[in-house]
Order: C-alpha cells, then structure tokens, then sequence
C-alpha cells in the first residue's frame, strides 16, 4: 500500500477519530478529560516515542478518508525561505487533520516527542514507492538539456557567480557527473591496489561518454615509519607501497554529447587517500616554496606525490598527467575544448597542484577548472593568488561539518630525502601559518538531508557519496532539500547505515531493500567506492 495516497472511508470507526468531517471538526474543539491527558502523559514517559508515534499513524491513517503522508513532499517551486519550523508543523498530518494529535498535544507537552518528529520525519519522500525508486543502483542517463551556449559559464568563467545559491539545475548535474568518476577511480583502484604502473590498466567508466586514455600514479617520498610498519604488520601489502594507481585521464569521444555539451571534455580525475603512506603525506604540513615563485608555498606532502617518480623511467603524476593532456590537446587540435581536473579529498588537493602545472606546461591551454570534493587546504596566500593569477578556475564543494576542509593540521611525522632521519614535528606549527583555500566555495550541510542524522559523524561528513547525495539535494541556501532528487541511495546506505535516520532503515528492511546485517542489496563490499579517503 502506498502511503500518501486517498484511501477509503472504512465501513465502520476503527479508532477514537471519527471518519466523518462534522465529526471530526466537532472532536478538535472538544476539551479531552483530565483522565486522558494523565494517562496519555503517564503513557508518553515509558513508551519509546517512536513507536508512538508510529501507533498513531497507523490510527490516523485507518480513520481518515485522505490519509495524510508520512512522508511531506515539498515542491522544488516553494518558496526557499520558509523556515524549517513550519515546514514541521505542517509535515505528516500534524495539522488540521490530525484530531487526535491536537486532542493530546504531544508536540507541547513533551520536547522529546516534538524533536523526534522534527528530527524523523522532516522533508521525507511522498511515498514508499519513491523511497523503493531511490534505492535502485542503476545508472543515470546523462543530463538531457543542452549547455553548448553556457558551457563556459559552467565551466566557471565567470566564476560561478549567479550559478551557486540557488544551485543551477545544469551545474548540479554536471557536479554529480565528475563526482562519479572520482568514485571510479576508488572502485578501480579497490579492484586492483596493487596494481604496477608498468602494466596497463583496462578501465570502464560509469559515463560511457568519457573514455580513459591513461593510468596515473602517485609515488611517497618517505620512507615508511617504524610506527605505520608495526601497525601495518598484518595489513596486505598494497598498503604500504610507495606507488599507487590514483586515477585515470578520460576524454569525451561521443559526437552526440559533445554536441550537447558545447565542447569535448577533457577529464582528470583523483581518488582520496587509501594507503599508508598516503597517509604519512598528508601529515606533512611544512610549507613548500615553488622553484619558480618563491613566496608561492604549498604542503610538502601533497607536492611529493605529485611531483616524486617511482624510477627513472616511469613520470610522477604531474608529469604524467601534462604529457597526456598535451597529446589530447594537440590530437584534438582545432576543436572546442575544455580541461576539468576533478577529485576527492587527497585528489582535491592534487588536482589543484596538477592544474597549476598544465597552466605553465600546456601552450595555449584550453579553459581549465578544478571541481573539488571535501579538499583540504593546499598552499597559502601567495598560491591562491598564483592560481588566480593562471585563470585556472576552482570550485570547492565542502560539506558544512566535514573536518577534512579545515585542514592541514599534523602530528610529528617521520621525514624523508634530506630530512630523513628526523621527525616533522618541528616543522607542523610552521606549516600551519598562512595557509589558505583556493577559488570559490560551494556549502552544503548533511544536517539538511531528511535521510542523514543530523549528528552524522565525521566519516560521514567526509564520505564522497554523502557529498553528491547532499548536492543532489542542495537548491539554495535556507531551501528545503529537493523533493524530487533522484539519485540513488543505495550505496549511501550501504557505506553510512549507521548515519541513515532509523526511521527509512527500518522502511527498506520492511521493503526488502536492506538485508538481515543492514546491507542495501545489490552493492557489494567488493567494490565499495568512497572509503572516506
């Protein structure tokens, strides 16, 4: 049975809430006994209120002849302003219709019941059907509206002013679009970790418009502390290699998207941190000057990644990535084209670096943007303004409580190269000063999904998938979440079940959509795809 949906008047009243209007109307201004409100206070004080409440329901619905919701649908036409407050006393038949609710008042007379309604039923989908529809893992078809006369704005030329708050609907498909391909790359990588840079890699992409044309590798500079062997000791080699495939190079080859979109699309995209060593770089926050412009400084850790080479004959990442940006430049010499460097996390920091780098590398380079998800802070003031300066344009998603995009921060870490030997922990605090973010900034915040708990913890806030589910539903700031979000919660509640509200949890076990252990069907732990890395 579909919730939400007019139901029948019953034959005959199968609760103390008459079906009839009259009825009705005449209960909601009747005074209940004080016998009532005691038993019903005394009730409330050892009842778990959720099981309440869902009592209640279930009276309401079989009384009335226009069940209300459980789940309120809002229109993405309302007005963005209207408060979270009023969205809550009107939600799920806590109105008018709701005699019995306004007979006790639970919402005055105890804040527990009133929070967990706020915090259970706020701006949910209008029904089951749309919440079984929400966990299908298929696919999404490309986005349908052309961009060919806008591409360059949403590309951020003008750096995405007018285009963020309210969230332009084309943008936020073309967001959602890289942001899968970053999570390509965690699933590519998880399949295969050890995988060598001196192997090919054969890659199939979610969005079979793109093709990857090249493998990229990330190599640590440090060697390997006492501290992360002994912990690493039963963990599988891959895990403390000084190489890792990190992400891929793919370029838009079908004539009809290509068309659709304006230009052919060239991408890099990065996944988050996953090894050990990995690890070990991001926690050296010393800054590092740029040869060429010394008051540019950036983390010596992500500058090691992308700059250090695992052998003589084998390029570093940056230098990976220009030589095959060069070549697709040049073999596509006369199209419209456009550079997009995307990432999440570790890659969000690289794809900046690596931006910088094609914009001196690449003559006459084509417009290139950097689409970030949950980045940490790369350089200081001086390489912000060095970006700036290039035209690269940087679009920072970052979630409101995610803890990642307040950093670098470090703990004393064992150094490599010339400071081999010695301990990081002098240069940290020196590290810290001046750093500063890079472009402009995209805020969402998890405490707006009607799904996510508001005090989701901080893998949460950090998860990728958490991040495209957020923008997925971000109109504009004080909007309520969009109701007619499609994407697909399955693999966020496979990778954040403990973060999911229990109310929709216990819905898809009751729909079949969640097994015994709390998995989603249909996504495997195999090919997780955003380790909160």
């Amino acid at each position: 049975m579909t919730v939400g949906a007019a139901l029948p008047a019953p034959s005959r009243a199968v609760s103390p809430v008459k079906s009839a209007g009259s009825s009705n109307r005449d209960n909601r201004h009747r005074t209940p006994p004080r016998s009532l409100r005691t038993t019903a206070s005394a009730a409330a004080a050892t009842v778990d209120t959720r099981s309440h409440i869902s009592n209640i329901e279930r009276v309401l619905l079989r009384s009335a002849p226009h069940a209300p919701s459980l789940f309120p649908h809002s229109s993405p036409d309302e007005n963005c302003d209207k408060t979270r407050s009023s969205a809550v006393k009107d939600a799920g038949g806590f109105g008018s219709s709701g005699g019995l609710l306004h007979a006790l008042n639970l919402s005055t007379l105890f804040t527990s019941v009133r929070s967990a309604v706020a915090a259970a039923d706020e701006v949910s989908p209008r029904s089951l059907a749309q919440l079984q529809r929400l966990l299908s893992d298929s696919t999404r078809p490309s986005p349908k509206d052309s961009i060919a006369s806008r591409w360059r704005l949403l590309h951020g030329a003008q750096n995405w002013s007018g285009l963020l708050d309210p969230l332009d609907e084309n943008l936020r498909r073309e967001l959602v679009r890289y942001g899968d391909l970053v999570q390509a790359a965690y699933r590519i990588f998880h399949s295969n970790p050890s995988a060598s840079p001196s192997r090919p890699r054969y890659m199939v992409l979610p969005d079979r418009n793109y093709r990857a044309t090249c493998s990229l590798f990330a190599t640590s500079s440090v060697e390997i502390p006492h501290w992360v062997t002994q912990a690493a000791a039963s963990a599988p080699p891959w895990m403390t290699q000084s190489s890792s495939w990190i992400g891929f190079v793919a370029v838009c080859d079908n004539d009809r998207e290509i068309a659709r979109m304006g230009r052919r699309d060239i991408v890099v995209a990065l996944r988050g941190t996953a090894t050990a060593l990995e690890w070990v770089e991001n926690l050296r926050t010393s800054l590092h000057p740029l040869p060429d412009s010394p008051d540019s400084k950036v983390s010596s850790g992500f500058m090691s990644l992308a700059k250090s080479s695992p052998g003589p004959n084998i390029p570093s990442l940056s230098t990976a990535v220009v030589n095959e940006i060069r070549r697709l430049v040049d073999q596509y010499a006369g199209e419209e084209l456009s550079i997009t460097i995307t990432g999440h996390s570790l890659g969000a920091a690289l794809a900046i670096l690596i931006a910088d780098e094609l914009a001196d590398k690449i003559e006459n380079a084509p417009p290139i943007s950097v689409v970030s998800f949950g980045g940490p802070r790369v350089g200081n003031t001086g390489f912000a303004d060095r970006i700036e300066k290039k035209g690269v344009k940087v679009l920072r998603v970052v979630n409101a409580n995610d803890f990642v995009t307040r950093v670098p921060a470090g703990l004393p870490v064992h150094g490599g190269g010339e400071e081999k030997g010695k301990w990081w922990g002098a240069h940290v605090l020196d590290g810290l000063e001046g750093y500063a973010h890079v472009g402009t900034e995209l805020r969402v915040d998890n405490r707006d999904s009607p799904y996510l708990k508001p005090n989701a913890d901080p893998a949460c806030c950090h998860d990728l998938e958490a991040y495209l589910h957020l923008v997925d539903g971000f109109m504009g700031t004080g909007c309520p979440f969009r109701s007619n979000a499609k994407r697909s919660l399955a693999r966020l509640l496979s990778q954040q079940r403990p973060n999911v509200k229990k109310i929709y949890v216990n819905r898809l076990r009751s729909l079949g959509a969640v097994e015994p252990d709390g998995d989603a069907f249909g996504v495997h732990h195999g090919r997780l795809v955003s380790p909160s890395g």
